[in-house]
């Protein structure tokens, strides 16, 4: 649960140049190709295991604009793991749903409960950076509203009014 709006996830979420800011585990990301997070569009992150990187890139397979966003991640001699994203608004807020499952490679041959677990705790790691962001991007955009303008909270309705 992220204590803001959809759109405000999504605009997060939209960013590939914030990817490596919420996902655990990378320490850059950029746009690489196409227009994130338009379908084939790929942003290329690095993960560094002390003096070691690995580079490898991203890619959207399916993105339904404000609400799903399914990502094929590269993992080098790991395979490729499907990493499914929902956004759902929750009352004022928003739930988040990850789902991810290995696609083919070493991950998949090696993945069991164990690892399910692991990927569980991660997830929970991932999802509060994300909600520390949203919810901070939300604060600082509501500081700047200009006094008197009203945020009208029907999706569709053009965002703001005066």
């Amino acid at each position: 649960m992220i204590r803001t709006s959809p759109q405000s996830v999504w605009a997060v979420l939209e960013d590939g140049t914030r990817y490596a800011d919420w996902v655990v585990g990378t320490s850059s990301s950029k746009p690489v190709r196409g227009h994130w997070p338009q379908l084939g569009s790929a942003i290329a992150y690095e993960v560094r295991f002390g003096p070691l990187s690995l580079s490898n890139e991203t890619v959207v397979r399916r993105c339904l604009p404000g609400e799903m966003l399914e990502l094929e991640a590269k993992a080098g001699p790991l395979g490729t793991a499907r990493i499914a994203i929902e956004v759902r608004p929750w009352g004022d807020h928003c739930l988040v749903i990850v789902d991810e499952h290995p696609l083919k490679g070493a991950g998949g041959a090696v993945h069991n409960v164990a690892v399910e677990a692991l990927i569980q705790i991660r997830h929970r790691t991932m999802l509060a950076r994300l909600a520390k962001i949203c919810e901070a991007d939300a604060a600082e955009t509501e500081r700047n509203r200009s006094l008197g303008q009203v945020v009208s909270p029907v999706p569709g309705e053009g965002g703001a009014r005066a």
